[in-house]
């Protein structure tokens, strides 16, 4: 009678080995990701610092006695355009040297997946991405004197904001056609989701058309969720912003997974 029973844990050996196959490609492919920034972390973060305070302090002497809400939307349009300079834009031209130097042949050789190696670089993002973030946001309250809400939620809005762009900035590296065209690209595509989005101002100040066009940029959602925990904490209204950005991030990775080759086509 025993014998004819499944036994609970078959499965379980097998599920474990995956795993712990997994954790030792991600383990292994980030620490490459770091050793390429160990030696220049500190220009890394203060690029990453330079272009949103830059912006921010431009903002600032050019408003003249802004409300509450209007600081606020400066000082999370700030921290958003601070995610798609490493998020999409260094990433996305960072992906694509690699790809003209050949450096995926390399990576084509070894037993790893595409997915694992997204991974990877999203952790970099983050390592990159987030001593910006906090500098920002003591900077910026100490330039308004305004104390902003600091909840457990941010955290997640954070990782959330980072992938979802992070997502454009591989996809552009693992398409470039040529490093140059790729680098002119990630600038221009910078300036339309960060400036000609409800980034920097809210969505009823900007003309129709580009309203339409807010709507399927990552960077309308992360703002909003940015701005609404910064001032209210955790809402449904956040929680349905990082919805939308988990969709994207999750479109992201299987799109390099079905669309996105390791090697440069001759």
């Amino acid at each position: 009678m025993n014998t004819l029973m499944p036994s609970a844990d078959t499965g379980l050996p097998r599920i474990s080995g995956r795993f712990a196959r997994w954790r030792l490609e991600v383990s292994i492919l980030f620490r490459i990701q770091f050793a390429t920034v160990k030696d220049s972390w500190m220009w890394i973060i203060l690029m990453a610092t330079l272009y949103p305070l830059a912006t921010f302090l431009f903002m600032r002497f050019y408003t003249v006695n802004p409300s509450e809400d209007m600081i606020v939307q400066i000082i999370a349009g700030n921290l958003v355009f601070g995610l798609v300079v490493m998020g999409m834009n260094s990433l996305g031209q960072e992906i694509a040297m690699q790809k003209h130097q050949n450096h995926f042949t390399f990576y084509a050789s070894l037993p790893i997946s595409k997915q694992n190696f997204v991974i990877a670089n999203l952790l970099r993002g983050l390592m990159n991405t987030v001593p910006s973030l906090l500098i920002l946001g003591v900077l910026t309250q100490v330039i308004y004197d305004i104390q902003l809400t600091l909840s457990p939620g941010l955290l997640p809005v954070m990782v959330l904001s980072l992938t979802s762009v992070v997502g454009i900035g591989i996809l552009l590296g693992f398409w470039s056609p040529t490093f140059q065209f790729t680098n002119m690209l990630c600038q221009a595509l910078m300036m339309v989701i960060s400036f000609l989005s409800p980034v920097m101002v809210t969505m009823e100040q900007l003309p129709l058309p580009l309203q339409w066009l807010a709507y399927v940029l990552p960077t309308t959602y992360a703002a909003d969720a940015m701005r609404t925990i910064l001032t209210a904490g955790w809402t449904p209204g956040v929680m349905q912003d990082c919805l939308v950005m988990l969709v994207y991030t999750l479109i992201s990775l299987f799109a390099v997974h079905r669309l996105i080759g390791w090697r440069v086509s001759d």
